[in-house]
């Protein structure tokens, strides 16, 4: 082999060699190179010394998802990650229950329970008389319009009227009679 060899670069086309670096330039680089790594020691320590505190990253000025909500708001969204909508609607429905019905039927019937299963969806109110509780079943579809109309389409679809007999039994007081029914054992 007659040629050059691969180490020896040949003629004036040979790339030349970058110069070694001087006393300054190797301080230079020696002082990024401490300073970088001082820079790397004191985020450490930060990261050691606020996990020590218990806190994470500390909250600035704008908003994030760590800052507390007001309490409307935290219960909205707990109310729509749960599917409560419809629910919490109607539970509205007793705190305004005498400007939906009127004031009279509203001192006669108490809303007592809603049922929430999508093919019923039944809101059960309890009247304190017969007479109530049949004015209210004449009322009822006038009253689920109403409703849906207030609430959203669909919301209630049947009123479920208990009369004064078919609420819970009531335990024996101190002034109760033997073998009274309570306040509906004198309606017919």
């Amino acid at each position: 082999m007659s040629g050059p060899s691969p180490q020896q670069p040949s003629g004036p086309s040979a790339a030349p060699t970058a110069p070694e670096p001087s006393g300054v330039d190797l301080a230079r680089v020696a002082l990024r190179a401490a300073k970088e790594q001082a820079k790397a020691r004191g985020a450490a320590a930060q990261q050691r010394k606020q996990a020590k505190r218990g806190g994470g990253l500390r909250s600035g000025a704008r908003a994030d998802g760590r800052d507390p909500l007001p309490l409307g708001a935290a219960i909205n969204r707990l109310i729509t990650e749960r599917g409560w909508e419809a629910p919490a609607a109607v539970g509205g429905v007793v705190g305004r229950w005498p400007q939906i019905v009127g004031e009279d039927l509203a001192k006669h019937c108490v809303p007592v329970r809603y049922d929430d299963d999508p093919d019923v969806r039944v809101l059960t109110v309890q009247c304190d008389s017969t007479a109530w509780a049949t004015q209210l079943r004449l009322l009822a579809p006038t009253l689920v319009a109403r409703l849906n109309e207030d609430l959203g389409h669909g919301t209630v679809r049947v009123i479920k009227v208990l009369g004064p007999g078919s609420g819970p039994r009531r335990g024996y007081g101190p002034l109760r009679a033997p073998g009274s029914q309570g306040p509906g054992d004198t309606y017919g």
